[in-house]
């Protein structure tokens, strides 16, 4: 599917056939973490590093990309970026307040191990857990008894657990090396690539604020390495903030890892310019294609499943209307 605005593919994004070497302005894309969210096969491991080298390929010298990533694989992704020839650059940090915990009591088990039944201490009166099989199959927890340990032994370890509550997920900037022997002025000047775009992403002072810093800018701070879901500054420093999106926010999206569009507007605007072209591999139900049109920002994108390539093509449409 193609538009003036933006090219969708229903296929794989190995190879990046359609797309011609260094004609890409950045990257984009929130690829499979590897961790097996929610048993879904298609995260059941890391990309092939080859569509990082297919990537690398397309994208214009010194381009910049983002990539979203977990806590647990973070580091085997961005040697995977690294050994494909990306520069790391930093890792940003999506930090929220409503992650849900994925752990147990595991004084329960040990109550099992010994034979013991754990006591019953109450009921439950709320829904727990996390969405097995998608949004609208809740772990319903209504009424279901809540155990404590019997044993002296699993007693010891009453409340124990096996992971901390996750509060953020990483986003690695990279960046293709610029051209051989040029600067990154003259590469800006030969290529349109080599910077951030700091000044569209910057922090606005909140109203009656004073301006802050030795040398401050009227638009505000430079955005941090840090985003968060909530309002968070000590009076000089702060953050762009962005809330996790709903689930069912769209009724036609059941896309399970959907990213807020006002997050991709921002990562959007940090790596790429005006009238230039954003690539995402990974398209899901296409998030980063709906934060660039309204941007003025062209987008290419891959998806080769294709239920989450129809929920793309909807909302892209949307999108280029009312970004008209």
């Amino acid at each position: 599917m193609s538009n003036s605005a933006y090219r969708l593919f229903h296929q794989s994004c190995y190879g990046l056939a359609p797309l011609a070497e260094a004609s890409v302005d950045a990257l984009v894309t929130d690829p499979p973490y590897g961790i097996s969210y929610q048993n879904h096969d298609w995260d059941k491991a890391l990309p092939n590093p080859q569509i990082w080298a297919d990537s690398l390929r397309v994208l214009k010298s010194g381009a910049f990309g983002l990539v979203f990533s977990s806590v647990k694989l973070m580091h085997r992704l961005m040697v995977d970026l690294e050994d494909s020839g990306f520069l790391i650059k930093d890792v940003l940090f999506w930090a929220y307040l409503n992650g849900m915990p994925k752990s147990r009591d595991v004084a329960l088990d040990i109550d099992k191990e010994l034979g013991v039944e754990s006591k019953i201490v109450g009921h439950y009166n709320y829904v727990q857990g996390y969405k097995k099989g998608g949004a609208d199959n809740y772990y319903a927890q209504n009424g279901k008894p809540k155990r404590a340990a019997s044993s002296d032994l699993a007693s010891r370890y009453q409340g124990a657990g096996l992971g901390l509550k996750p509060a953020y997920e990483p986003i690695i900037l990279v960046q293709k090396p610029l051209e051989t022997g040029l600067t990154v002025a003259q590469n800006l000047i030969k290529h349109g690539t080599g910077a951030l775009n700091l000044e569209q992403t910057r922090i606005p002072y909140e109203p009656g604020e004073g301006k802050v810093g030795h040398n401050p800018h009227p638009l505000g701070r430079v955005s941090a390495n840090l985003l968060r879901t909530d309002p968070f500054h000590d009076g000089y420093d702060k953050f762009f903030a962005v809330p996790k999106v709903r689930q069912h926010a769209e009724d036609f999206n059941h896309h399970p890892t959907l990213k807020p569009v006002e997050l991709m507007h921002h990562l959007v605007k940090l790596v790429s310019f005006a009238g230039q072209q954003v690539l995402d591999p990974f398209m899901g139900s296409g998030s980063t294609g709906v934060a660039c049109l309204p941007l003025g920002r062209a987008f290419v994108g891959f998806e080769l499943d294709e239920a989450y390539y129809a929920i793309s093509q909807q909302r892209l449409g949307l999108a280029a209307q009312n970004a008209r």
